[in-house]
Parts: structure tokens; sequence; C-alpha cells
């Protein structure tokens, strides 16, 4: 299975990120509009995401990606079942991004930061193979969707404060501090 280390390192540090930013940047109620317009840019990443995947499967993306670090080709059936298992999971969180879902931003915050990095990566691939490499005709275009949904994203949400207004200390719950006690929380000192 070392032939999906290079996949599971690029995947996984995106699923990494598109989770913090799914913690740290939520969508306030009266932000309908606005997810809205996430969902509809969702919708149309999935369907374009969906012609890239189709253009990887018929060019070979699954034999020559793991060949250009000197591995075995991927098992088909797993790049194929992979993708379409994500494919169903961004369709279902269309609605789920409408009404603020926190696992529906996860995956669209997902689907915007591998779709914008298909979009450089495929080129690149290109290059250093010297010609065509499987995905790159449809790269710019989910490139450019993986973008605007992470701008879509971004008018979406806002960054998560804590109870006194500032940024959130990565998901850990703030100590309440007592009136009358500073930050170190000594008695007697007056909080700032």
């Amino acid at each position: 299975m070392l032939n999906l280390l290079p996949s599971i390192i690029a995947l996984g540090l995106a699923a990494l990120f598109a989770w913090v930013l799914a913690l740290h940047r939520r969508s306030p109620p009266e932000s309908t509009a606005e997810r809205r317009a996430a969902a509809r840019a969702l919708a149309v990443a999935v369907g374009l995401q969906s012609i890239h995947f189709s253009e990887e499967v018929a060019t070979g993306f699954h034999e020559r990606f793991p060949a250009l670090f000197g591995l075995p080709a991927m098992p088909l059936s797993l790049f194929v079942a992979f993708n379409l298992a994500w494919l169903g999971i961004w369709i279902a969180s269309v609605p789920g991004l409408r009404s603020a879902r926190l696992p529906a931003f996860f995956a669209a915050w997902f689907l915007a930061i591998a779709g914008a990095l298909n979009g450089v990566a495929h080129p690149i691939l290109a290059f250093a193979a010297g010609g065509y490499f499987p995905g790159l005709v449809s790269s710019p275009f989910i490139g450019g969707a993986g973008l605007w949904l992470w701008l879509q994203l971004l008018g979406a949400t806002s960054p998560t404060g804590g109870p006194d207004g500032r940024r959130s200390n990565w998901g850990f719950r703030r100590k309440p501090r007592h009136p009358g006690t500073s930050r170190s929380g000594a008695a007697g000192e007056t909080s700032d």
C-alpha cells in the first residue's frame, strides 16, 4: 500500500486544514444568503470535480501519479471508490451548507482546498512529465471552482470568537475569568 502514500499525505494535510477551518470559521445565523451562495459554488465545484475525476480515470492517473515516486499503480477499484465516496459526501453537503452544518462545511472546505491544489498540481505534474499528465485539461476548471468556493465559504463564515469577542484558542474552551482577577488569575488584580 506504499503506492497510496503520496495521496494520503497530500489529502490528509488538506483534510486537516479543512477541519481546522470548519472548527474555527462558523456561519452566523444571519448569513443565510451567503450560505446559499456557498452551496451553489459547492454544487458547481462538485460537477467540475466529477469531470476532473472522469478525465483522471480515463487517462490513467491512478497509474501515472504513483509512478512519479517509483511506486506501483494504485488499484483502480480503490481510486474509483474513494472518488465516488467523496463525490457523494459533497453532494450530500450542499443542503448541509444552507443549514450551517459543521460536517458540510468541513467537506466544502476540503473540496475548495483540493480543487485549488488540483489547479496548481496538474500543470506542474505535466511539466515534470514533459507533456500531458492525466487530469491536466480539466484542472484549471476545478482549480478555479475551488478558489470560487473558498471565497464563498469565507463570505459565509467568520472567525469563531470567545465570549469576550476575541478569537478562539484553536477549539479549546477558555476558562472563564472571575471578575476582579487578572489573566493570571491572581485575586485582587484587575482584569484588562
